[in-house]
């Protein structure tokens, strides 16, 4: 059975920054894409990264490029997402999802399994 865990989420003011993890179990792991999400309240969820886990190609929202990293540690079914310069409006709970069934990337629906999510929250 596949399980997300994120971990990581918190509270910070504007300009800070907070690292999330995402520990991947009970699959392979290979050849997928997994993703970070996030939904603010009253807000629909988007996407803001993904990562190839076979590969190196990530993928960024326009919102956070410049500001975000995504990244892996593949041997330990991980997947990071570093987040800089923090904005309010950064402020959501973050979720992380994998086994990736093509489409984009930043589409929920393309993606079947998801963690329970981190809070993030960034005060001005």
């Amino acid at each position: 059975q596949v399980q997300l865990v994120e971990s990581g989420g918190g509270s910070v003011q504007a300009g800070g920054a907070l690292r999330l993890s995402c520990v991947a179990s009970g699959y392979s792991y290979s050849r997928d894409h997994v993703a970070w999400f996030r939904q603010a309240p009253g807000k629909e969820r988007e996407g803001v990264a993904a990562i190839y886990t076979d590969g190196i190609s990530t993928y960024y929202a326009e919102s956070v490029k410049g500001r975000f990293i995504i990244s892996q540690d593949k041997a330990k079914k991980t997947v990071f997402l570093q987040m800089n310069s923090l904005k309010p409006e950064d402020t959501a709970m973050y979720y992380c999802a994998a086994v990736y069934s093509g489409g984009p990337w930043y589409r929920p629906r393309n993606f079947a399994y998801w963690g329970q999510g981190t809070q993030v929250t960034v005060s001005s």
